[in-house]
This record gives C-alpha cells, structure tokens and sequence, in this order.
C-alpha cells in the first residue's frame, strides 16, 4: 500500500520549528553555564581572588567589627583545651604530647621543621580580654571629640593600630570562609607551631581608666603565663599583637620572650627597653590606613590632576626622632607647588588629607614620635610617592618587598639641607615616576587589611614572614627545655621528698609590681 505523501511544506516547517527549538535549547543552555559554571577548586582559586567575586572584601574596620559583631562573634564559641587552672603536672604532660607530636613530624615530614601551613593554636580567652573590648569600641567610636594629650583622635589610632583585630578575625573564621592557605588554626596545643594571644591591648590603653587597663594588662597576663605551653617555652612560640608603642607597657618586661607584632623596632629607645625587641624574634607590621584605596583605574584616572609637587597633611610637631618635621617645615614653608599643612581630625581631616595625596605627585613621609609613620601606608594606597625621611625606620616584609622600586629614601641630613630636596626631587625624571606609580598599584594589595584576607595581604605575608622565624623559635625553645626541663625534674623529686624551696623559687617571676 502506497503511504500517505506529506506535503513539503509543512515538512519543512517541521524542520524549521525543530531547528528553531534547537537553536533557543542551546541558548538557554549556555546561559545557564554561564550563570552557573562547573565548579573546579582548583581553577576557582586562581581565577578569583575570594569566594564572592562579585563582592569585594571589607577594608574598612569599622565595617567589618560591626558585621563581625552582629553576625559573627555568636558562632565562635568554640571549644578546645585551653587550660582554665594549671595543675602540677599539666606541663609536664604537654610537654610529653608536644614531643611526640613533634617526633611525628620529624619522621612523616621531609621538609619539617620548614613547613606550611603554619599551625597555629589561638587562646579562647574570657571575653573580657576580647569581645567585650571590641563592644566597647563599637559602642563609642563615633565620640570623635575624645583626644589623647597630643591631640589625636582616639579611635582613629585604634582603627590604625588594629592588626590584632583583622589577624584573629581571620584566625578563628571558619575554613569554608577563608582564603590563606598558609596558616591554619589548629585546636590542641600540642599541634601548634605557634600560639596567638587575642588581647586587644590597644582598645582597652585608650579605652579604659588608667589603674583599670593596668589590672586588666596583669590579668590577662596571668592567664596567658598559666598555659601550659607558656610554661613550656617561656613564650618564644607565643605572639602578641603589640602595634601601639603605649599598649601593654606595665608588663611588657614579662612578655620580652614572645613573638611581638609592632610598627618599628624604635631604634631610639624612647618606647621599648634594651633587649625588649628585635628583628629576630619580632615582627613589623604596616599601620591600617587611614585613606581609601586609589586602585588602578582611580591613579590612571587622577595623574593629569596631580599638580602639587610635595604634600604633607598631619602634626608638625612630634616628640624624638619627629622633631625632623618643624625643620622640615621651616624648609619648605611657602615653596611653589608644595603642601603642608597641620593634620584635623575626624571624617573633614581624612577626606583633606585623601584628596591632597590623591592631587600629588609625592608624599612626604618624615619619622612621627616614633621612626614609622601611618603617613607612608596612606600615600602608598593613594598612588603617591612617599618621600621617607626617617633614618632608623624598619619596613613591614622587607625581604619580601622591595621599596625602592615604590618609594624614594632621604637621609634627615640632605632632607634639611637648605635649598636641597625639592631640587633633588624636581630632578627624578616622569618615566621614573610613572614606573613607581604603576608600582604603587600593585603594592596597594600588601598593606590593605581585609575580611576575608587576602592572598597577598598583610595578613598572608604576616604569616610567610613567621615562617622564617619557625626554625630559630624552635631552636631556641629546645635550648630552654635542655636546662628549664631537667631542672623542673629535679624540682619535682626535690618537692616529694619534702624540699619545697626550689619549687618556689622555679614557679615564675613574681607579677606583682
């Protein structure tokens, strides 16, 4: 039997509906993967930068305390072995833990003691050292009005001196969340390469009575000198975020073993005694800048409107090696294309001193009370040429960057020098300084806090910086364990059979005073 014939029209316009739903089925398919692309760890760690890349990290820390505060600080009530009264033989245990996890390593690791991540063990201390210091800013730091004797605004400094904050959010924020891959958090002792001490020593200098901070600062070094792995190694493998050269002073002296993070060595000598700190054991880390990020497209965007030669926005007159500032001043008062002006504080302050630096072609960045200055990290994130006039001055992750190729370095002599600097700057040629600008671009990244942190950021080069040190704390901790120990056994036969003398003497430096 013959078969029905189709007419040809209306297989074609089979064909054509067919060929149309084809082509809408492929539209709709690649919009799809491009909404909701296939997830590879591996590519997603490279091509972006944090989990969310349509939205950016949080730099400000204001910002981020009240998102952490509000959102956050609830879900970090976690627990661990963090000892809250030390017995006899606590030490004595963990040191018979720490050696057979560190004998472990020896045989399963190669590269051992060299090694990342860096684990490290943070302290849950009571939320009075914590929590409530951080409620106790947020709570108070829009009185703008409240000054300390030299005139600067109080929560300003604290916001510049807030490393602790943006370390140890980043320390206790859960895995999924963050970003480094250098550090990891680990919750026994024994497992730890290094111990962090979570004490806001800066908020609670400005924030608290004077005779209040100073039991709290006894307090909290109470309880961090009770742990067993203080006890250990007399707190060589302990880091305490120190930023502000006044924080933590009455009993810095017991801590003098300890990892600490600062914002210059203070060659002079003026805020921490001899043998306090020192390159080997300590840590610079840059201040918080007080200015706004000027990214690529901001400095490529404001080059024609750099006009001003030299600024400087802050206090003209500071104490030791700061003195360099009124003889700066009379220097350069009045010269063509030159801006210094005193410093205000408050949000009219900053926004002056952002749109100078952001109007210039160079920062001056002379020494303040102390050899650094928060000067230098704002004009690097502004796009604008620090001019460092500051002989003793120590860089944050000098070893790792290199601020020649970002900065230009004046010795205090040439920089008063009558007639000198501002010929001498005059002469470094507009290729030179288009190639530091660019420079400054991508240095931004190493001195801008975040939430999460960055690859790259202060945070991450906080921790490759503590990896070179990790062989030296060790090695010096081992060395204290060959005498401490062996006189803690002797101690401990002595005491059974009755001498209660050498106990005492060997439990510690007294605290009081």
């Amino acid at each position: 039997m013959r078969a029905k014939q189709i007419p040809s029209s209306l297989t074609r316009s089979k064909s054509q509906i067919l060929l149309l739903f084809f082509s809408l089925s492929l539209i709709l398919l690649s919009f799809l993967f491009f909404l909701f692309p296939p997830s590879d760890p591996a590519a997603s760690s490279t091509t972006h930068p944090y989990p969310h890349p349509l939205i950016p990290p949080q730099t400000s820390f204001v910002a981020s305390l009240e998102h952490f505060l509000t959102h956050k600080a609830l879900n970090h009530r976690s627990s661990d072995d963090t000892v809250r009264s030390l017995l006899q033989d606590d030490v004595r245990m963990f040191d018979d833990r720490k050696f057979a996890k560190e004998m472990d390593w020896v045989h399963g690791d190669p590269y051992y003691p060299l090694n990342f991540p860096i684990r490290v063990y943070v302290y849950q201390m009571p939320n009075k050292f914590t929590y409530n210091l951080l409620w106790l800013f947020r709570n108070t730091y829009r009185e703008t009005s409240n000054l300390t004797s030299n005139g600067s605004p109080v929560h300003r400094l604290i916001e510049q001196h807030s490393i602790d904050y943006w370390l140890w959010a980043d320390l206790i924020a859960p895995e999924s969340e963050r970003l480094l891959k250098n550090v990891v958090r680990v919750h026994r002792q024994e497992e730890a390469d290094l111990f962090f001490v979570p004490f806001f020593t800066t908020i609670s200098f400005f924030l608290l009575e004077k005779q209040q901070c100073k039991a709290l600062y006894r307090e909290a070094l109470k309880w961090v000198t009770d742990q067993p792995a203080w006890k250990r190694s007399e707190g060589r493998d302990h880091i305490f975020p120190i930023h502000h050269p006044w924080s933590f002073k009455s009993v810095r002296r017991y801590v003098k073993n300890s990892i600490w993070l600062l914002p210059d060595m203070d060659s002079t000598g003026n805020w921490y005694k001899p043998g306090q700190v020192s390159l080997e054991k300590d840590l610079i880390l840059p201040y918080v800048p007080n200015v706004d990020l000027c990214d690529a497209k901001c400095v490529s965007e404001s080059e024609s409107k750099r006009t001003i030669l030299l600024f400087f926005r802050g206090r003209l007159k500071r104490n030791a090696g700061g003195k360099i500032r009124s003889k700066l001043v009379t220097e350069l008062a009045g010269a063509k294309d030159v801006v210094i002006e005193e410093g205000t504080s408050g949000d009219q302050g900053k926004a002056a001193a952002q749109k100078g630096m952001r109007r210039s072609i160079f920062c001056l960045s002379p020494a303040g009370d102390t050899p650094s200055s928060a000067r230098l990290f704002d004009a690097i994130v502004s796009g604008c040429i620090p001019v460092i006039i500051s002989d003793e001055l120590e860089l944050p992750f000098e070893g790792i960057l290199d601020y020649r190729k970002i900065a230009i370095f004046v010795s205090s002599t040439d920089a008063v020098q009558p007639g000198w600097l501002l010929p001498f700057l005059k002469g470094i040629s507009s290729t030179q300084i288009r190639e530091m600008r660019r420079n400054l671009v991508e240095f931004s990244r190493h001195f801008m806090y975040s939430s999460p942190a960055q690859p790259l950021g202060p945070e991450d080069l906080v921790w490759r910086m503590m990896g070179g040190k990790l062989v030296n704390i060790k090695l010096h901790t081992w060395r204290s364990q060959r005498v401490v120990k062996e006189s803690r056994s002797v101690c401990t036969c002595d005491c059974r059979s009755g001498n209660n003398t050498t106990s005492s003497t060997l439990s510690g430096q007294s605290l009081s005073g």
